[in-house]
């Protein structure tokens, strides 16, 4: 038993109603903005249909096996990423855990302010108010974008409802697992869900529709023989899932002791696959007709992807549409709403870990800690400065933090703690399915090669190149400087002492029985 001051065992967890509770929550945090303007972009400049057939070799090997993982980790050991991670795999894992809930304090503090855009351009599309200059409009009129690295000069359009995002999801958070986060999925993924089939459907009768699809699905094969093609499905698929930095773990754990993973897993898993599917069609059937009114190719058009995507190529096509008004609506609106949900799964960890330490109850957690991350979120982009400050930590948080993560975990539990075989045990004891030495070696030996090579390419990219024409002086202090905080962050908390004992737990089921049949296997 570690040494502690507490005697007693970290207080019973919250728990979801039941699977249809835990399944909307992990798709809702599954399905986000990257769904909407990351995987059709991807997939266009990467081989089109051919993407798929990457994109589904990276999803059974890579994705499931690691959503699996993080589902392990939290339901066999009964904790947030710290704790879960600490009884996985000793105070080295709790690092981890911290580390995962630094990346997801700086994820929210951007994250919600995107939100906030979305909402604003819900009310602006029934106007049209961007007018015939969208990009204009985003960048001079809506953001006041200032040159400076960083200026106090707030944004009334942004600031107000980024405030009202933080109050919304604040409130959710509040009311509790079932109540609050539960409750929020499953009214919010069914109205996501018909809103962008309504949107899509209204997409494929647009005049160019037909030719906007056929340039997101005709295969280019020859794109399968470049490895960087492959790397970018490993990517889009990493990145998508929630995996590796906190959220399956933390959602996990709130599942009953008696409950499947494998088959929840698997829905979760090809659920947000769909969806992305269903944004590429709509989306690219979108950007057909704005080719087709503009007589260019799907080629020359700009913004394919990410924000420019988003708020100055969709304001475009809105303007020019019939019903352009109610379609614009539909759009942000939907991108609203994956973005509150994906939001709140980021915020439960933040939650889920200091009440799980420091044994502060709910309110504390999600009014005190969640009120500070407001006001930074207020402070650093609710400004004139706020779009480079979310660029620049939107990179370094995803692109190096997030794998960073995943590498360490898969290492320490996998290759250190040798706790393989008691995780597919788990796994393979309350599933319909058995997982053994495949997905062993998928997660321990796959992963972590594939993973390293996009975080080693990334680095060298960044060192090499900067990004985006940012001052190199700007980038050290905002790009690598956010993930030096998010290690040294790491590091007091774990070194801070827990408030109830964490070594008072026994997990469940027992794991001999298992290990002796996955040896034997």
């Amino acid at each position: 038993m570690s040494r502690t001051s507490a005697t007693q065992a970290v207080p019973a967890r919250e728990q979801w109603t039941g699977q249809v509770g835990f399944i909307l929550a992990a798709i809702g945090s599954a399905v986000g903005l990257g769904n909407i303007w990351r995987f059709p972009g991807v997939a266009y400049e990467n081989g089109g249909g051919a993407f798929l057939i990457p994109y589904l070799v990276a999803l059974l090997t890579a994705g499931i096996p690691i959503l699996l993982l993080d589902y392990a980790i939290g339901h066999r050991f009964r904790g947030s990423a710290p704790l879960a991670l600490r009884r996985a795999a000793g105070r080295v894992g709790e690092g981890i855990g911290w580390f995962q809930v630094m990346i997801c304090m700086f994820i929210a503090v951007y994250y919600t302010v995107v939100l906030a855009w979305a909402i604003s351009y819900f009310v602006y599309s029934f106007d049209l108010r961007w007018g015939d200059d969208p990009t204009g409009f985003f960048v001079g009129d809506f953001l006041r974008a200032a040159d400076e690295p960083f200026t106090l000069e707030f944004v009334p359009a942004v600031l107000i409802p980024l405030l009202l995002m933080w109050v919304v999801a604040l409130v959710v958070l509040g009311a509790g697992v079932v109540r609050g986060v539960q409750r929020a999925n499953v009214v919010f993924i069914p109205l996501l869900v018909i809103g962008f089939l309504v949107l899509v459907v209204r997409a494929l009768f647009l005049p160019g529709a037909v030719e906007g699809l056929n340039a997101f699905f005709t295969p280019d094969f020859s794109a399968l023989a470049d490895p960087g093609v492959w790397i970018a499905a490993y990517s889009q698929i990493f990145f998508s899932l929630s995996i590796a930095f906190g959220i399956m773990i933390t959602y996990a754990s709130y599942r009953r002791r008696r409950s499947n993973l494998s088959t929840p897993g698997l829905v979760v898993a090809f659920g947000n696959s769909s969806f992305e599917l269903l944004a590429g069609i709509g989306v690219f059937a979108t950007l057909g007709f704005f080719a087709f009114q503009q007589g260019v190719g799907i080629d020359d058009l700009e913004s394919l992807t990410g924000v420019g995507l988003s708020f100055m190529t969709f304001p475009a096509i809105v303007a020019e549409m019939p019903g352009g008004a109610w379609f614009g609506a539909l759009f942000f609106g939907a991108l609203a709403l994956a973005g509150l949900t994906s939001l709140l799964s980021i915020l439960e960890v933040i939650v889920s870990a200091v009440r799980d330490k420091f044994g502060l109850t709910r309110a504390q957690a999600a009014y005190g800690l969640g009120g500070a991350l407001a006001v930074v979120s207020v402070l650093l982009f609710g400004t004139t400065s706020g779009l480079t400050a979310l660029d620049t930590i939107d990179n370094w948080a995803n692109n190096v933090g997030i794998v960073a993560s995943a590498i360490a975990t898969i290492v320490v539990v996998m290759w250190v703690r040798r706790a393989g075989a008691e995780l597919s045990g788990h796994v393979s004891a309350l599933s319909t399915f058995k997982v053994g030495r495949t997905w062993r070696l998928l997660v321990a030996l796959l992963a972590p090669v594939v993973l390293g090579y996009i975080l080693i390419a990334k680095i060298v990219e960044l060192i090499a190149n900067g990004y985006e024409g940012y001052p190199a002086l700007y980038l050290g202090i905002v790009g690598w400087g956010s993930v030096l905080v998010m290690v040294l962050g790491a590091i007091v908390l774990t070194s801070a002492r827990w408030r109830h004992d964490h070594a008072k737990f026994e997990a469940w089921p027992p794991i001999e029985a298992p290990r002796r049949e996955e040896v034997r296997r």
